[in-house]
């Protein structure tokens, strides 16, 4: 069991320190991940988006659409610069469309 401290901290550090000891990050930043592309894609492109996969520094995302495909495929890097930017670190380095 873990000890105590007799200091006061706060709620959010308390969460980072939580979240650092039992090694979730890479579970949490594969959920802020989903959530930032239903966010910033819209509707639109939520639509056809049967599935968004985060292995490393990759993110996978699968389209149904081939022509949806091809259209994002020419912002590429400008949707990874978005996504990073609303997660607020740099987790995506890498974007596939499938």
């Amino acid at each position: 069991m873990a000890k105590r401290n007799n200091e006061h901290i706060s709620i959010s550090d308390a969460l980072k320190e939580f979240v650092e000891t039992n090694k979730l990050e890479k579970g949490l930043n594969k959920v802020n991940v989903a959530d930032a592309w239903a966010e910033l894609m819209g509707n639109g492109v939520n639509n056809y988006t049967k599935a968004i996969n985060l292995e490393r520094d990759t993110l996978y995302v699968q389209l149904n659409s081939s022509v949806l495909r091809e259209e994002l495929g020419y912002g590429r890097q400008k949707i990874i610069d978005m996504l990073n930017e609303a997660l607020g670190k740099e987790i995506i380095k890498k974007l596939i469309l499938r």
